[in-house]
């Protein structure tokens, strides 16, 4: 199918799989499973703590963007840092796909919609698509769904601890400060039950690149009351055990 035009460039579709600039250069060798983590430091910590291998690094405008090897359970992952927002995120995905990257599994936070407490385990099985990035990956549509594959490790991983979760739908959003009152209701409606900066379009691109990718995340600000937005503690306190439930998920995955 050819380029698709349309009077607004977002949903114009180029179903062309090479583009005139290529992510990475082909010649890097990752670990065929990897944890992109939303968690801060955490990923830095913990690659230092266990002896992890810095094997290459992302370089963008404005930072770089360790990528690690690291044993754990005596398998090799590839465990790298994720930044916010879908464009950004979408970019050094890509590039651990180019390096080889098949399986993945991101954790990370987010904001709740309805009333649920903060330190919760959600797991996206459909993402709606109110960001950008998606529909550069993917045809227009109101929503991705997530791979069952993924969705089965990371429960597999949380079932074994004997941590409750619980399965969502979210609401991936690229206006931050742009959450007003009228489309959060609208939003919940829809039966969006997160918000959250990155699931939809990780999401696309994975299925574009014909890779297992999911998403677990954890329960932290609330906008379940919108006229009285509350921070809480961002659920620094599920910051640690999320990095170990998302290594846990990603040995885990089986081909779709």
């Amino acid at each position: 199918m050819p380029l698709v035009k349309h009077d607004y460039p977002v949903l114009e579709y180029d179903t062309a799989s090479k583009a005139v600039f290529q992510p990475g250069n082909g010649k890097k060798c990752f670990p065929a499973k990897a944890v992109f983590a939303f968690l801060g430091d955490e990923v830095e910590n913990y690659a230092h703590t266990y002896d992890g291998i810095q094997i290459d690094e992302f370089e963008s405008a404005t930072r770089r963007y360790p990528i690690y090897e690291c044993l754990y359970n005596q398998e090799k992952i590839c465990l790298c840092p994720a930044p916010v927002g879908s464009a950004a995120a979408v970019q050094v995905l890509e590039y651990l796909i180019a390096g080889g990257v098949t399986k993945i599994i991101s954790v990370g936070s987010c904001g709740v919609l309805e009333d649920i407490p903060e330190n919760r385990f959600l797991i996206p099985v459909s993402a709606l698509r109110d960001e950008g990035t998606s529909y550069h990956y993917l045809p227009p549509s109101r929503e991705v769904e997530i791979s069952k594959a993924g969705i089965n490790a990371i429960e597999s991983a949380l079932s074994q601890k004997n941590i409750p979760y619980w399965e969502v739908k979210t609401w991936t959003t690229d206006g931050f400060y742009r959450e007003t009152v009228e489309m959060v209701q609208y939003r919940k409606e829809e039966g969006c039950q997160v918000v959250e900066m990155e699931c939809s379009a990780l999401a696309a691109c994975a299925k574009f690149r014909k890779v297992t990718w999911a998403m677990l995340l954890f329960s932290a600000d609330t906008l379940a009351d919108p006229h009285k937005y509350q921070e809480r503690e961002w659920g620094k306190t599920s910051i640690s055990i999320a990095l170990e439930l998302a290594l846990d998920a990603v040995l885990s995955v089986v081909e779709e």
